[in-house]
């Protein structure tokens, strides 16, 4: 084929770059030139150039001259020029569908699959620690090594991965979820569904919900908590549930080691109708604690319980649930599983503990969802608690009423910052969106542009003995940088201040 690839954003250039890689001649265009996009992006695309990709890149209208077929990025307007040119031309059309059948194509191992609103990417290292001190090589993909992980698969196809490895787990963000959908999975896993990216959707739930459900459709073996019970009852009548007994219907914390004896006696935990719960979890100190009952692939049934050293602490606790749900379901044994749990030392940016900064205890957290952050203020508890707030926008605009409000409920002190990393420029609205829900609260609102100074200004209205936690999405868009702009000002309020 003679493709031309019409956007270079987030879908055209793992489109690109793949097609090429398997022979295809493939010019990209884009009305932006190369020096208006991000510099990680500015890379890609002379990495793409290198490899044999023509960038015809500031154009408006593109030529369609020797092209026979046509990529068009989703989020390339109608109106645009490009956009009248192609549909007026009479060309073959290579669909995401059509991506994902050739992705699928380059990758002749097992894939586990996760997706989710939150907890993705520690289930996904997860799920690798346990298959690797199994003695698995292990292809992971996952928004820690990069924060599209789209490109990071098709990187890792032209690196020919797959042919050293022996399985692939894989994070599958909405993102890659749209370009991945027709990826075969031995084990599929949908953590979760919340309100998250919905502009990207119309506003739509409904159409985000879709979205994620790809993974039910193209699983051999389906895991899903029971948040997503009713969502997925029709689809997937086979589901294997997982819960924090907690979460369990009717749950009573002075019955709670009967629901682990139920499990344990061959009795059903129900969920639904037709619907019970195969893997219950709880916290204890130092360790957790997993009941199971559930079919394997070879429909023989397994059950059991165990407590397995663990050192995590908040929502790690539910994902580790899940990977032993995904790892016993793929045909891994108990004792692997205790062993790679107890072997897991958490996540950079996860509720990372970055030091003692003149008696103040800093963690920093890539949470921005109602249930991430959540989970990350009950762990503090009834601490002096000072939040470091990111701009809670990246390239999506995110509604930060509730965000704000439940903020406001447990700190002292709140210091919300406006620095976009996705746009790399200062912002004050959307910090002045999160200061203003919290209204009810009795918190110390203070704005500060950038990073660096939200860090100093964090010293400034904090005092030895309180708990500073950095929360929001921009962690995730360039991890090392914004951990060095916390230090830098975390150090230099240090200096200030004291």
């Amino acid at each position: 084929m003679n493709v031309i690839v019409v956007g270079a954003g987030n879908a055209g250039r793992p489109v690109a770059r793949l097609l090429n890689y398997a022979g295809h001649m493939v010019k990209i265009t884009d009305p932006k030139n190369i020096e208006d996009f991000h510099m990680d992006v500015q890379k890609t695309l002379r990495l793409m150039e290198s490899e044999g990709v023509e960038l015809d890149l500031g154009v408006f209208e593109p030529s369609l001259d020797g092209i026979d077929t046509v990529y068009l990025s989703p989020t390339v307007p109608e109106n645009a020029p490009a956009y009248k040119i192609i549909k007026e031309a009479n060309l073959n059309v290579f669909t995401n569908d059509d991506f994902g059948r050739l992705a699928d194509s380059f990758i002749d191992i097992d894939i586990i699959g996760i997706t989710g609103s939150v907890g993705k990417t520690s289930t996904t290292h997860m799920v690798t620690e346990i298959f690797r001190t199994a003695g698995y090589q292990v292809w992971i993909c996952s928004s820690m090594t990069q924060n599209l992980v789209s490109e990071v698969i098709v990187d890792g196809i032209i690196k020919g991965i797959p042919k050293k490895s022996d399985i692939a787990v894989l994070e599958l963000p909405h993102g890659t979820a749209g370009l991945m959908a027709e990826l075969k999975l031995k084990v599929g896993a949908l953590l979760n569904i919340y309100e998250e990216h919905l502009s990207e959707f119309g506003g739509s739930m409904e159409r985000y919900t879709q979205r994620k459900m790809f993974i039910a459709k193209n699983s051999e073996n389906f895991i899903t908590s029971i948040h997503c019970k009713d969502t997925v009852k029709e689809a997937r009548p086979d589901a294997i549930f997982y819960a924090m007994v907690k979460d369990l219907p009717r749950y009573e914390p002075s019955k709670k080691s009967e629901y682990f004896d139920k499990v344990a006696n061959f009795e059903e935990i129900a969920i639904g109708e037709g619907q019970v719960c195969n893997f219950i979890g709880d916290s204890a100190k130092g360790a957790i604690d997993i009941a199971y009952k559930f079919r394997n692939r070879s429909d023989e049934l397994k059950k059991g319980s165990f407590q397995s050293e663990f050192h995590m602490m908040s929502y790690y606790y539910e994902n580790a649930v899940a990977a032993t749900a995904i790892t016993m379901a793929y045909g891994l044994n108990v004792e692997i599983i205790k062993e790679g749990l107890a072997n897991f030392k958490g996540l950079s940016v996860h509720m990372e503990y970055i030091g003692d900064y003149n008696g103040r205890e800093v963690y920093i957290d890539a949470s921005y969802l109602i249930e991430g952050i959540t989970a990350a203020l009950d762990f503090l508890g009834d601490r002096s608690l000072v939040l470091l707030l990111d701009n809670f926008d990246t390239s999506t605009y995110r509604d930060k009423k509730e965000t704000g409000k439940l903020m406001g409920q447990y700190a002292d002190v709140m210091v919300a910052t406006g620095f976009n990393e996705v746009y790399q420029r200062v912002d004050i609205e959307p910090a002045q969106e999160l200061l203003d829900a919290a209204v009810d609260s009795k918190a110390v609102k203070v704005i500060a542009g950038t990073m660096e100074e939200g860090a100093e200004l964090a010293i400034k209205h904090s005092k030895p003995g309180d708990t500073i936690l950095h929360l929001g999405p921009q962690l995730m868009q360039d991890p090392e940088g914004i951990m060095e702009k916390i230090v830098t000002g975390l150090e230099e309020g240090c200096k200030k201040y004291e």
